[in-house]
Parts: C-alpha cells; sequence; structure tokens
C-alpha cells in the first residue's frame, strides 16, 4: 500500500517536473533517464536478473528513439546527423548487450550518452534554441 502510494506520488512529481521543463531541460531529463536504466541494466546482468535487464535496457532504448526522434536536422546540420548515427549504433550495441547479457557494451553505450550530456549542459541558455534537438 505504502509502495503504491510513494509510486503515485513519484509520477506526480515527474509529470508536474516534465509540464514546467524547457525543451532543453526535458533532453537532460532523458539522459538522466536512459543514464539511470543503463545502470540499473548493469547491475541486473552481475545479478543475473534477465527479466530486470531486459526491462531496463528496453527503457533506455526507447529513451534513445525518442532523442533521435527529436533531433533538429534543419538547425543541427552535421551535428544531427552524427548524433543520428550514433544513436543507431547505440541502438544496436544495446541490443546486442541484451542477447549477450554483456555488461561492457551497455557501459560503452553510457559513456557515450554521458558525454552528450554533458556537453549538453556546456550549451548556453541563449543558444538553447539553435541545438540539433527540436525545440518542442
Amino acid at each position: 500500500m505504502m509502495n503504491k502510494a510513494l509510486n503515485q506520488y513519484k509520477s506526480v512529481d515527474l509529470n508536474t517536473a516534465v509540464e514546467a521543463a524547457s525543451p532543453h531541460q526535458l533532453i537532460s531529463m532523458l539522459f538522466r533517464g536512459a543514464l539511470e536504466a543503463l545502470a540499473k541494466s548493469m547491475g541486473a546482468i552481475e545479478r543475473k536478473d534477465i527479466q530486470l535487464r531486459t526491462q531496463q535496457i528496453n527503457k533506455a532504448c526507447e529513451i534513445v528513439v525518442t532523442l533521435k526522434g527529436s533531433l533538429n536536422f534543419e538547425q543541427g546540420g552535421e551535428v544531427a546527423e552524427n548524433l543520428d548515427n550514433l544513436y543507431d549504433y547505440m541502438l544496436r550495441t544495446l541490443m546486442q548487450a541484451n542477447r549477450e547479457s554483456d555488461a561492457a557494451k551497455v557501459k560503452e553505450v553510457s559513456g557515450l550518452i554521458a558525454t552528450i550530456a554533458e556537453g549538453w549542459t556546456q550549451i548556453p541558455a541563449e543558444e538553447h534554441q539553435t541545438t540539433a534537438y527540436k525545440a518542442s
């Protein structure tokens, strides 16, 4: 009962954060969500928890697909194209990691996302609308 209430509270809290977030912040939230899912999947691989591993890798893949779908090729040009190719690589690598229960592949993708996320946080506020991602 307490767990259900806590989950509902977290859901409301997340929905509020999403509604209040700028497009730039939404992308940051996606990066954090992907990194969290990948960390959980690595733990699941260590514990040989196939169900959790699959669930978390699938969650990370869904987030990567969302990031890929939010690319703005018109404004982002070559950067958006490179990110698109990198996201394709991440998806292939995660599918392989899930099939092979390979923590090293998950860690590789996690490192790539962390690098992109770090660069994303370095974008000055005045340039938030002219990035490789769509504004909405």
